[in-house]
């Protein structure tokens, strides 16, 4: 029984493992859209709740392009931690933006039928640079 045990431990960690490479191919793959300015790739990305609320691929796209700029044009982008707070689940991502300023931006994920989903972003204070 022991050894049966031992297995089921083992396997415990893959869930949140695939759980995080899931959210962050889906947030990578918004960059991708945005990258090539296809907003309505990218709308597909957004939760119900965030469609909702703006309605068309071209209201999301012009509040991507005039609200987060360094993520419609960035430099490089990485995910850095995914965390659970309050129940729900954010992914940091770091990016440089076009001009090489670096930001930090919180986003908050739901999973629905249709898989991952961008519920929410914030941009976070980046931390100053290090000497």
């Amino acid at each position: 029984m022991r050894p049966f045990l031992f297995a089921l431990l083992l396997l415990l960690p893959l869930p949140a493992a695939a759980q995080e490479a899931e959210i962050g191919a889906v947030i990578a793959d918004q960059f991708g859209d945005f990258a090539r300015d296809d907003f309505a790739g990218a709308f597909e990305h957004a939760s119900p709740g965030i469609q909702g609320i703006f309605g068309s691929a071209e209201n999301f796209g012009a509040m991507v392009r005039n609200g987060y700029p360094m993520v419609w044009r960035f430099q490089s982008f990485r995910m850095l931690d995914l965390r659970e707070i309050a129940g729900s689940l954010w992914q940091r991502v770091e990016v440089i933006d076009a001009e090489g300023r670096l930001f930090h931006l919180d986003y908050k994920m739901i999973q629905g039928g249709g898989g991952w989903k961008v519920d929410a972003v914030q941009l976070i204070p980046a931390p100053p640079p290090t000497a």
